[in-house]
């Protein structure tokens, strides 16, 4: 099954019990991803969460049967997720600007979000600079942190970590211990999802690293790969972002490869990371469809 087949078949699963409790481990089964890559390939494409889309698509289901039949305002919240009318009235008003209420009186406007259909574009006009390499296994050392990747939490959290080993010394420390084929620092994602009863992620910042790791840092262990290395021109963070989204969409739908769920690496090399001219890499390590 292809990449984007893969995703729409996920994204039928959630649309055929929208009215069910929704596992992701199941959604993510779906498209035959660990539950971090689909919740993250997912916002890629789409900009919002999986938990949004779904939470937007049954409001707007729910808004449609309180505007065409005379169920009870509380027998549709149920329905629809929502243990009490409270609290389906304040994420309704949310959403569309009204109460229940006067959508059933057919006053004011309400906001539709329709089904996902994923649709790609191959049009090549923004060429992407990447190669394909094998390396044996390395070193990294450095900091970590677990993250959550429920409603976006490692969005939030994986800057502040940015914050924090600039503002306290860590990348400086980091910078003098580089001893590697990477000659950069190294944002390492490892995917904890397939042996945690939630979708969890460490996240480490390092450096690629041959010897005793040094007081106050961890090491890792990075299996050895076929890697697709992604040249990044541009600010930071969106010209990475853009780089992610064109990933997703562009670059594995018309290859034979899909990540193969080890850690993948962002590389920030020397510079100024807001200059129009920075330069870093995205590293993801493959394995065939």
């Amino acid at each position: 099954m292809g990449w984007v087949e893969s995703l729409q078949r996920a994204i039928d699963y959630m649309e055929e019990h929208l009215l069910e409790p929704l596992s992701m481990e199941r959604i993510a089964k779906q498209a035959n991803v660990s539950i971090f890559h689909f919740q993250r390939t997912f916002s890629i494409l789409t900009d919002i969460t999986v938990a949004d889309y779904i939470r937007r698509r049954r409001l707007t289901l729910a808004a449609q049967e309180l505007s065409n039949t005379s169920s009870k305002v509380i027998d549709v919240a149920l329905k629809y997720g929502y243990d009490t009318p409270e609290a389906f009235t304040k994420a309704f008003r949310r959403q569309h600007g009204i109460t229940p209420s006067l959508a059933r009186n057919y006053t004011g406007k309400l906001k539709s979000y329709n089904r996902l259909m994923i649709q790609v574009s191959l049009k090549g006009a923004d060429p992407m600079n990447y190669k394909i390499i094998e390396r044996d296994s390395f070193q990294v050392v450095g900091v970590k942190r677990e993250f959550s990747c429920v409603n976006g939490e490692n969005l939030i959290g994986i800057p502040k970590m940015w914050d924090d080993v600039h503002a306290d010394g860590t990348n400086d420390r980091l910078v003098k211990l580089n001893k590697g084929e990477i000659n950069g620092i190294v944002g390492v994602c490892v995917d904890k999802s397939s042996y945690q009863s939630e979708p969890l992620i460490d996240y480490w910042i390092a450096v690629e690293y041959n010897g005793e790791t040094p007081d106050g840092f961890m090491q890792l262990e990075i299996p050895a790969s076929k890697w697709v290395v992604f040249e990044v021109h541009g600010a930071m963070p969106d010209a990475i972002q853009k780089v992610w989204k064109q990933i997703s969409s562009e670059w594995f739908p018309s290859n034979q490869y899909t990540p193969a769920g080890t850690p993948e690496l962002e590389v920030y090399f020397d510079g100024d990371p807001w200059s129009p001219d920075y330069y870093s890499e995205i590293w993801i390590p493959l394995k065939r469809d």
